[in-house]
């Protein structure tokens, strides 16, 4: 019997090329390739495939900086927002960047609150409601331990 990885086993059961897993696990692209062959299953067709979804298309984008912040490789607007398009429609990277964070969508505004221009990592986005209660918390400490020095 033929040992396959978890990790490996479990992308290839998602349907993810082996481009995608080698990728990710920083594996060779024979891995995923003989875990198939293993599992029974026909190897991926060649070529790029379409996102399912908008956050499927996002996390192709982006590339880790220092300081678990990202950096967007994909278009951008004329205003230079971070940006891809999906279902026939453009989407900011801001926005779905918090969505996958937070599991809902964004009231108002979003943007990095990290203080890092450009800035796509999903745990730095804020929109207008996030904002408001870090002011709150921040009117709080003041009281609690005077203002900041």
């Amino acid at each position: 019997m033929t040992y396959i990885r978890g990790d490996v086993r479990e992308l290839v059961l998602a349907g993810h090329t082996n481009a995608e897993i080698a990728r990710r696990l920083g594996v060779d692209r024979s891995t995923p390739a003989r875990a198939r062959t293993v599992l029974g299953l026909p190897q991926p067709r060649p070529g790029k495939r379409a996102a399912a979804t908008a956050e499927d298309l996002f996390w192709r984008r982006v590339r880790p900086l220092d300081g678990g912040h990202m950096g967007w490789t994909g278009y951008h607007t004329t205003g230079d927002v971070p940006a891809l398009r999906h279902g026939g429609r453009i989407h900011t990277a801001y926005r779905i960047g918090f969505r996958i964070a937070h599991g809902r969508a964004p009231e108002g505004h979003v943007r990095p609150g990290c203080g890092r221009d450009g800035c796509v990592a999903p745990a730095c986005q804020t929109d207008r409601v996030t904002r408001a209660e870090a002011r709150k918390l921040d009117r709080l400490y003041a009281q609690i331990f005077g203002p900041p020095s």
